[in-house]
């Protein structure tokens, strides 16, 4: 349902008549001229969004983007070669066969890409320090390109081909955003024509349900145009549509697209996509509120306080240093270098840094909209992001429009915000079957699968081999240390079957395996974890995309590192089963120095050994790997060269080799029972991780089994256990599956969270072996009994706590 319409957004969209009349006490012209005023100041409004505003086009670095800006368009006007079929020579969108084939898909998106080039000569006339402003031949390059493009291409007598994003979002945004830019030199006809072809593209049934392509993301970038066409056009019900349509996008979900309670943000019905669908949900909701703030259709709906809510709770968690983490960012890991950019790679390529940058910026924005206190407080993250990028600062991002880095420039000027240092915690997002861990000097993530969540995304011709991004990599980045681990081509050049972290059958997979758009999950529920907001039990049953894979895997994080155990690794698919510890990209020289028990291995690439009973690992400058009890573990230099085009269709095919530092343990080609055990201390010294190993009494591994997985550390108070099925793990019983962390504190309390990954209990009884004299906090399903020495809890419904689970403080007795 639509937000009611405010009194002057009524008036406005009933114009002059009777009832608009009496109620605003104006004669019809006066009518007709505050309305007109409103359209002015909106498109005002607009101009300021896309071009930014507070910096002088004379200050570094803003001169020179607008001289290269300047640069770009006077190319672009030089190039421009109007003909059937094209505008640009290089961009045909004459497709011979039109359908909704990949080829149709790069037709379409040439349509997109012709409108995309105007945009960049309209933001040259308009901008000032270009060189170009107010040109008059970049004015009659401009509107001959909008001419022939409505004339040969985008008009309401055509049928639309290809990706129907292009057509409904690509196109109609770049072609509103010239309108607005080049209104006054835009005549009444050629208003009236674009916007018919918008209106036949984008018909008010665009957002008539919240379904299909109209949702999340999508449903703002549709909201975005019909505002648009509504203020070039001087349409008061296409502007309310907009507004009031925006609305379905604000409330929490329990499926499918959108927003969840726990943080996870979903598009595509299965892919988390908090740093790609979410970046652009995040920024175009912060230009409507921008756009539509104190006029007759200003969004007033108060749901979208979950919107703001979610700046912390949903994005800043996934943000680290100014990157956001691929493992949110769904199929654009594979977009590092389209071909059409290979010259220009500099100021063309994307990676985690680059897609952080802009939801930075659209924090900034949407803070103008929350109230004092928030406004204040994400300024101080974004202040925080920008001096921490070191490897990809924010304000020399080439990549970044100019509007987004003036806001960035503003904040970093600010003397009166103070940055906000990186925060220590853990979160879990089980609505995403994703997990963030973070300590003073580094960050971790895990990205997992289930019935509910994809193995990976695919489409477009994109991202063909991330086939095993879901099977519990392990992402992890230092605070001045390897911050480009994932943006220095990783994703062309690494071995796709070994992952950080995973655990995967090296059976040959076809590109794009499994099908477009998440198409396929695997049929597991036990995926989730339970937290008490600082350290985690988190697990996933695994089962691999087109393979008889099966394992149980586990991560306890803990204050110093992670604790990664695995089990029951069964695969009859009669290729390698391997579990990579570790798979670090050492960059083009790759000479990072290595280490196993003491002993210092070869720097030379290739290299390759079999670690015999290894106790412990080092890496230099990375962190350290300890193998409790001892482990026999492979280890390999080697050099990969990869291409974006071989992940990416529309990738460049320049040949890129970058050096890798890998560890896996080889479970053979039939395992019927495999495990592993390690755990991973980034930052650690070498000195450091020797002593972690040497102090055999730090952990205990009770359980690694296919049924539990189990650890202590008693100098921590932290028992953690993965109840694959019920049974009993040291201390703990469990009467069902669930996941359980105990932390002891040195008040003389601990805190006891139990959580159903599963959502499928309806009673559990967990009962802890220790003297415990009080309850004094616990929900309400919960019932407790003590004895002398044992706590027993009995809990009536679990099925809603795959999340962080219910929490129970206890006072310790006697031990």
């Amino acid at each position: 349902m639509h937000a009611p319409w405010s009194r002057r957004a009524f008036l406005l969209t009933t114009g002059g008549s009777a009832l608009a009349l009496s109620s605003s006490g104006l004669l019809p012209a006066e009518e007709a001229t505050a309305a007109a005023d409103e359209y002015a100041a909106l498109r005002a409004k607009w101009r300021t969004l896309i071009l930014g505003e507070g910096f002088s086009p004379t200050a570094e670095p803003f001169k020179s983007r607008l001289a290269e800006l300047g640069a770009t368009a006077r190319e672009l006007l030089d190039t421009m070669a109007p003909a059937p079929g094209s505008l640009w020579p290089d961009i045909s969108y004459a497709d011979p066969d039109p359908d909704t084939d990949q080829e149709s898909y790069g037709y379409s998106a040439n349509v997109v890409t012709g409108y995309s080039r105007l945009s960049t000569m309209a933001r040259a006339y308009c901008q000032q320090g270009t060189g170009l402003t107010g040109d008059a031949d970049l004015t009659s390059g401009i509107l001959t390109g909008l001419d022939h493009l409505y004339t040969q291409v985008y008009n309401e007598d055509q049928a639309r081909f290809g990706n129907w994003y292009s057509w409904q979002i690509g196109a109609p945004q770049q072609l509103l955003d010239i309108c607005v830019l080049m209104y006054d030199h835009l005549s009444s006809t050629r208003v009236a024509d674009y916007c018919r072809a918008v209106d036949h593209f984008v018909p008010d049934s665009a957002v008539g349900s919240y379904t299909g392509t109209s949702t999340g993301a999508n449903r703002v970038d549709l909201c975005r145009v019909l505002a648009l066409r509504g203020v070039v056009g001087g349409s008061a019900a296409k502007i309310a549509l907009a507004s009031g349509a925006l609305s379905p996008v604000f409330p929490y979900v329990t499926s499918g697209d959108g927003l969840y309670t726990d943080g996870s943000f979903i598009q595509h019905t299965t892919v988390p996509y908090t740093g790609s669908y979410g970046s652009v949900l995040l920024g175009g909701l912060g230009m409507l509120f921008a756009l539509l703030r104190d006029s007759a259709w200003e969004v007033t709906d108060a749901k979208k306080q979950i919107v703001f809510d979610a700046v912390e709770k949903a994005w800043a968690p996934f943000i680290y240093n100014g990157l956001v983490m691929d493992g949110v960012a769904g199929r654009a890991i594979s977009r590092g270098l389209p071909a059409s950019s290979a010259s220009d790679a500099a100021k063309t390529r994307a990676d985690d840094h680059r897609r952080g940058h802009p939801i930075m910026s659209a924090v900034v924005l949407l803070g103008q909209g929350a109230s004092a206190a928030e406004n204040a407080r994400w300024r101080g993250l974004v202040k925080g992001w920008i001096r921490r990028d070191y490897y990809s600062p924010p304000l020399g991002d080439s990549s970044l429009d100019l509007t987004g880095l003036a806001r960035l420039q503003d904040v970093a000027d600010d003397a009166s915000v103070s940055a906000v240092a990186e925060p220590t915690g853990h979160r879990l997002f089980p609505d995403m079957a994703r997990a963030t861990h973070r300590r003073p000097g580094w960050a971790a993530s895990i990205s997992m699968a289930d019935s509910r969540i994809t193995y990976y995304e695919t489409g477009n011709g994109e991202n063909l081999r991330g086939w095993q991004t879901g099977s519990g990599m392990l992402y992890w980045w230092g605070d001045t240390y390897a911050n480009g681990q994932y943006s220095d081509a990783f994703w062309p050049t690494v071995d796709p079957y070994r992952l950080p972290g995973i655990t995967a059958s090296r059976k040959t997979l076809a590109d794009a395996a499994g099908g477009d758009w998440g198409a396929s999950m695997p049929d597991v529920k036990w995926v989730g974890g339970a937290s008490d907001g600082q350290r985690a039990s988190v697990g996933q049953y695994l089962k691999g995309l087109q393979s008889t894979l099966r394992a149980k895997k586990s991560w306890f994080c803990l204050d110093d590192a992670i604790v990664c155990l695995g089990a029951g690794i069964v695969c009859t698919d009669g290729a390698a089963v391997e579990t990579t510890v570790e798979n670090r990209n050492l960059g083009p020289a790759g000479t990072t120095s290595f280490q196993v028990d003491g002993a210092a291995k070869p720097t030379t690439t290739p290299w390759t050994a079999t670690l015999a009973g290894a106790k412990w690992a080092h890496i230099g400058g990375h962190g350290g790997y300890v193998f409790p009890g001892g482990a026999t573990v492979k280890a390999l230099r080697e050099e990969r060269t990869g291409r974006w085009s071989d992940i990416n269709k529309g990738g460049a095919t320049t040949p890129i080799a970058r050096k890798y530092l890998t560890m896996y343990v080889d479970h053979g080609t039939a395992p019927t029972n495999g495990t592993y055990a390690y755990a991973l201390m980034p930052g650690a010294s070498a000195a450091q991780t020797a002593a972690r190993s040497a102090d055999t009494g730090w952990l205990q591994v009770l359980a690694n089994s296919d049924a539990q997985q189990g650890i202590s550390v008693p100098s921590l108070g932290f028992t953690g256990v993965n109840f694959w099925f019920g049974g009993t793990v040291g201390k703990v019983t469990a009467s069902a599956p669930c996941s359980a962390l105990i932390s002891e504190k040195g008040d003389g309390t601990a805190v006891i969270c139990v959580s159903d990954p599963m959502r499928a209990q309806t009673s559990l009884t967990l009962t802890w072996q220790r003297a415990v004299s009080a309850v004094t906090a616990r929900p309400a399903t919960l019932t407790s009994a003590v004895t002398g020495t044992s706590l027993k809890l009995t809990f009536g419904d679990l099925s809603g706590t795959r999340g962080a689970g219910q929490r129970i403080i206890v006072k310790l007795g006697s031990s």
